[in-house]
């Protein structure tokens, strides 16, 4: 099934320093599109990179089906902020994408990119590349993959990102503020996507500091402010809305 549990969980970045996140509990099943939303410095990037495995909890435990998240590490795949990437770096959508397969080769023999590999098993080389073409179809970049980076907008390039994490053997998918900065066409073509990627039975969990009338369009939703200050479906949330005092939560920017 794939679920991760996240149980009680406090993170400082020194032990000098305020906890950056406190007693936060998620769960996050399988066919189901999540919401993580709260303010700047809320500790959004921080709980999904306890989450993906990159740092540890000071407390608490992370579990994927009852097992460690340090055994089934490989289930989760963190889907940066955009502004985090270097759009200038000379490479093509193709080349990008394909990056995503090579962190998760057993060793440098079933790399696919590996020449030996390739002269070795000519086949897995075709699977591989019908599954990076597969995989662009899938979310609709395939007609943009011999285009260079630095060419793409803003919504071309969360794609492409997009899909260089569904390279992964991945079920569970952290996705850090994916719809910033976008503008609201492309907002709506990259929500539907992601909709698609949950009835397909993956998991998602999508960062905000911004969400108005998107709200409904997730299964479930986390308001986050350093603890968990609610969680439930959107009706429950809206619900508690005005009890919440978060001023940065607003309609416009939003994922919708």
């Amino acid at each position: 099934m794939t679920t991760l549990i996240a149980d009680n969980l406090t993170y400082s970045y020194s032990k000098k320093s305020k906890p950056a996140l406190n007693k936060v509990s998620v769960q996050i099943k399988p066919g189901t599109l999540t919401a993580l939303v709260g303010p700047n410095g809320a500790g959004k990037s921080t709980l999904l990179k306890l989450l993906q495995g990159q740092n540890n909890p000071d407390i608490g435990d992370i579990t994927i089906d009852g097992e460690s998240l340090v055994r089934t590490r490989s289930q989760v795949a963190l889907m940066p902020q955009r502004s985090s990437m270097n759009w200038k770096f000379p490479i093509t959508v193709e080349k990008l994408v394909s990056l995503g397969q090579i962190k998760y080769s057993k060793s440098k023999n079933t790399n696919p990119f590996q020449i030996k590999a390739l002269l070795a098993n000519p086949k897995s080389w075709v699977n591989k590349c019908c599954e990076l073409e597969a995989t662009m179809q899938r979310v609709g970049i395939s007609n943009l993959a011999n285009r260079r980076l630095d060419s793409l907008s803003g919504g071309q390039q969360q794609r492409a990102l997009l899909a260089k994490t569904l390279m992964s053997p991945a079920r569970i998918l952290l996705l850090d503020e994916p719809c910033a900065a976008l503008d609201p066409p492309a907002k709506d073509d990259f929500l539907k996507i992601v909709r698609q990627l949950a009835d397909a039975g993956l998991a998602l969990f999508i960062s905000s500091h911004d969400w108005g009338s998107s709200l409904n369009s997730y299964d479930h939703v986390v308001v986050l402010d350093k603890t968990v200050l609610a969680s439930g479906t959107p009706n429950s949330i809206q619900g508690k809305l005005n009890d919440l005092n978060i001023s940065s939560l607003k309609e416009n920017n939003s994922c919708d």
